[in-house]
């Protein structure tokens, strides 16, 4: 029996973490939204030219790799975030138009994790996810289940003030004070985004998608 938490009969489903991943139906496509550090450090990464292994990625992230490493092998799996979140609905519409069938997307908002090591909500995340099926309804894939439709309404409304959500949340105020460490990332050979950067609409026009283990360019 299909599960009412499944959102099997919407085009464009939303929920948290692993479990929530675990939670949906199947998906074509699922998108990994990581704000701070993860996503947007891959996309930049991927736009200036580098493939991130996953296995690297895994060392400095604790949230966002581990949902790529549970999604299902048969799904197309992208990275998104606000950086990129008119590149990664541009994306979804090109895989669906190649497939030439309706496409469902799982967009999956990372989350951190708390002192007791249980999932919490994300402000950044809750931010990336609705500026990515903001931007799918803009290109027409726009039957969305309820938790997306709601992130989504969530992104528009406070659009304005993205920058300052981002930088005065619970995350970006323990990056700003150097809580969390950034040496593993800079061991990869890669530059952290920061706070600020990660909270710029559209500020790259790339999509990294998983492809072998690594995360590559999607063309």
């Amino acid at each position: 029996m299909p599960s009412p938490f499944d959102q099997s009969t919407y085009q464009v489903r939303l929920d948290w973490g692993t479990a929530g991943l675990a939670r949906l139906a199947d998906a074509d496509v699922v998108v990994v939204v990581d704000v701070l550090r993860f996503s947007s450090t891959v996309i930049d990464a991927t736009a200036s030219g580098s493939a991130v292994a996953l296995a690297e990625a895994e060392g400095w992230s604790r949230n966002g790799a581990a949902v790529v490493a549970a999604a299902p092998s048969e799904a197309t799996v992208l990275v998104g975030g606000i950086r990129n979140a008119a590149a990664v609905a541009r994306a979804v519409q090109t895989i669906q138009e190649r497939r030439q069938a309706r496409t469902s997307v799982a967009v999956i908002a990372a989350g951190e994790l708390d002192e007791a090591g249980g999932r919490r909500f994300a402000v950044e995340d809750q931010l990336g996810a609705g500026a990515i099926v903001s931007a799918l309804s803009d290109r027409g894939i726009d039957h969305t289940a309820p938790d997306a439709a709601v992130a989504a309404e969530g992104f528009h409304a406070l659009r304005g003030a993205v920058r300052h959500m981002i930088g005065a949340s619970g995350s970006g105020r323990e990056l700003a004070a150097g809580v969390v460490a950034t040496a593993r990332i800079e061991a990869s050979g890669l530059i952290p985004t920061s706070v600020a950067d990660a909270a710029v609409l559209d500020a790259v026009d790339v999509v990294p998608v998983l492809h072998e283990g690594s995360f590559v360019r999607f063309d």
